[in-house]
């Protein structure tokens, strides 16, 4: 039996939650038979826990899961939530292995590796570790961190502009890139602006063509208008009249958010920057230069060469005429 391609199926699977499941945890799972046939697959969507979906979906299918192996991307929770715990849920199938890739870090919900064990069922860890964990990245950091993971989209000229010297900016980068912002979108839990960006762009923040509504943050002093699109009823919005980063942590800490994505200007997405928050960025570049205009990044407060900010590429390729590139400032993920 091939552990990782089953397990990359699962890892697969996990990533239609995202932005679903907040407070909890993407997760996929992948029931295959003791011939090797895969008879039930499910992801969790802020419902059902992905083990439990995957088996009702062997029942489904007519499949009997009797003497099967289940893997699983995210540890088997052992606790009683607003559902079962999910070691009940295999052990009831009749399971006998149980793979899965990382350890749950959660201490309400961890252990159900070791009650697994207790119960005869043979269990294998750490099955594409490193994979699973970059996946699940926000929740994990959310989790060992205490607070969301800050993704910052940026889109700007090449030379690095966001708008030129008179504010235009609508559009430096390509349709296509704004497609790829609206998947950016429907996968986060919530995502940020700063008044500034309110006021200049009236940005709605829905992710076209996506169901998914996350929810709207808008952070800084000045007021909004009654008539901005952030103010609508397509999604709810949450209005943080302070400049205070203390004030959004907690904020967004209550209402138990995995990810944000900020789509802020230079001023407060450099604020989180200097924080030390922002966990990622994506930056879209167009194929054209403004040699002035509204810088991308403002002042970081480095001064000499290695004060520099490093990050590492993890992916950098072309959509349509831009170059799109993911930077992280280091790429292990702590598990």
């Amino acid at each position: 039996m091939d552990y990782q391609l089953f397990m990359a199926r699962a890892i697969e699977l996990s990533k239609q939650g995202l932005g679903l499941t907040s407070p909890n945890p993407i997760v996929g799972a992948v029931v295959v038979s003791p011939v090797g046939e895969v008879i039930g697959e499910g992801f969790h969507a802020g419902g059902d826990h992905a083990e439990v979906v995957a088996l009702l979906d062997s029942v489904h299918r007519g499949k009997i899961t009797l003497g099967s192996t289940i893997f699983v991307s995210l540890e088997p929770c052992n606790h009683v939530g607003k559902r079962p715990p999910c070691t009940k849920a295999i052990l009831d199938a009749g399971i006998a292995r149980v793979v899965y890739a990382v350890s749950d870090p959660n201490p309400i919900a961890m252990g159900g590796a070791e009650y697994l064990q207790s119960q005869g069922i043979e269990v294998v860890s750490g099955t594409l570790k490193s994979e699973s964990a970059f996946v699940n990245r926000a929740w994990l950091h959310k989790i060992i961190e205490r607070r969301p993971y800050f993704t910052w989209k940026i889109a700007s000229s090449f030379d690095g502009f966001t708008a030129a010297f008179d504010g235009t900016s609508k559009w430096i980068t390509s349709e296509r890139s704004r497609e790829a912002v609206q998947k950016l979108r429907s996968e986060s839990d919530a995502i940020l602006v700063g008044t500034g960006t309110a006021l200049a762009d009236n940005p709605s923040l829905i992710p076209h063509g996506y169901e998914h509504r996350p929810l709207r943050i808008v952070m800084g002093e000045r007021e909004i208008s009654a008539n901005s699109k952030l103010r609508d009823n397509q999604a709810k919005t949450l209005i943080l009249p302070s400049r205070s980063i203390e004030m959004l942590i907690e904020e967004v800490n209550a209402r138990g958010i995995n990810s944000i994505l900020v789509e802020a200007g230079a001023t407060l997405g450099t604020a989180l920057l200097n924080a030390g928050l922002i966990d990622e960025m994506h930056w879209f570049q167009a194929p054209t230069l403004l040699g002035a205009g509204k810088k991308a990044i403002g002042d970081l407060h480095v001064e000499t060469l290695s004060e520099r900010r490093n990050y590492v590429i993890v992916r950098s390729e072309m959509i349509g005429p831009d170059l799109y590139t993911l930077l992280i400032p280091k790429l292990e993920v702590r598990i």
